[in-house]
């Protein structure tokens, strides 16, 4: 695997470069299903294509929480519609700091769908403006199809049984308040999974929206043999396992049902508190 961060400068570079990746934009707001696109409509890097968290980067929510995996086979259509193949290098970008669908495209495409060079532009869209970096209005040229059919590595995530039987370490990213049951805007249940641990995924980040340095994340991160990463519905988890990645350390599986999927089953026990 590639490092996961570019920087603005060096995505600079690589669009003039003999191999210029791929952009694409994951902006979202969560609640509102048609943000994304009109917030890349507007304005979006040159030749960046949109990414949608709700239409492509989840299935239909249900049984399986609110952002459950796509099936493989709708997730391969988008790839092949976007023409990404393990040939041609990835650059994913929010303007959230990776924390919405900016980090689930990256866990997606390089740590389930196995390709080779994905990254994520560290600081997002602010990142590059500051460079002096421009935006753009409007569609971009469709990419040419790939006939791109990944070999989809399902270790990479846990199923709520799994996760339930196991003894992997669980790191929830939401919010502290959230994790301790004080507070839950989005689920019907407030607490956490038994015997997790908290880790904000707004954590991993400097206060300038770019991730911590990989020496500074690799003290803070929660150490474990095993660990598995959740959140609310699957998507800012992903944040946690690209910390991990900045940091070098083992990669933790991805819960993607998260809390909203494990509060259906009320025999599934609930925490609260610390």
């Amino acid at each position: 695997m590639t490092p996961p961060l570019i920087a603005a400068w060096e995505l600079e570079e690589a669009l003039q470069g003999p191999r210029p990746p791929r952009l694409l934009d994951c902006r979202a707001r969560l609640g509102d299903p048609d943000a994304g696109h009109g917030l890349w409509w507007k304005a979006h890097l040159p030749a960046s294509h949109h990414l949608d968290l709700d239409r492509d980067l989840a299935g239909p929510p249900g049984e399986g929480g609110r952002h459950p995996l796509p099936a493989p086979e709708a997730f391969t259509a988008t790839l092949q519609r976007l023409g990404l193949s393990p040939a041609v290098p990835i650059v994913v970008y929010d303007d959230m700091g990776g924390q919405l669908a900016a980090a689930r495209a990256w866990w997606m495409l390089a740590c389930w769908a196995g390709h080779p060079d994905v990254r994520l532009l560290d600081g997002g869209v602010q990142a590059w403006l500051a460079r002096g970096g421009e935006l753009r209005e409007g569609d971009a040229v469709a990419p040419r199809a790939s006939d791109w059919t990944p070999d989809y590595r399902d270790t990479a995530w846990i199923s709520a049984q799994e996760v339930a039987s196991g003894r992997a370490l669980k790191v929830d990213a939401r919010a502290r308040e959230r994790f301790r049951g004080e507070a839950e805007p989005i689920d019907p249940v407030a607490g956490h999974i038994p015997g997790a641990v908290c880790r904000p995924s707004a954590d991993n980040l400097a206060a300038d929206g770019h991730f911590k340095p990989a020496a500074r994340l690799a003290g803070e991160l929660p150490e474990a043999a095993e660990a598995v990463a959740y959140c609310g519905s699957g998507v800012t988890a992903c944040h946690t396992i690209l910390a991990y990645a900045v940091a070098g350390r083992p990669l933790p599986r991805l819960y993607p049902g998260s809390w909203s999927e494990w509060i259906r089953d009320p025999a599934r026990p609930v925490a609260t508190g610390e």
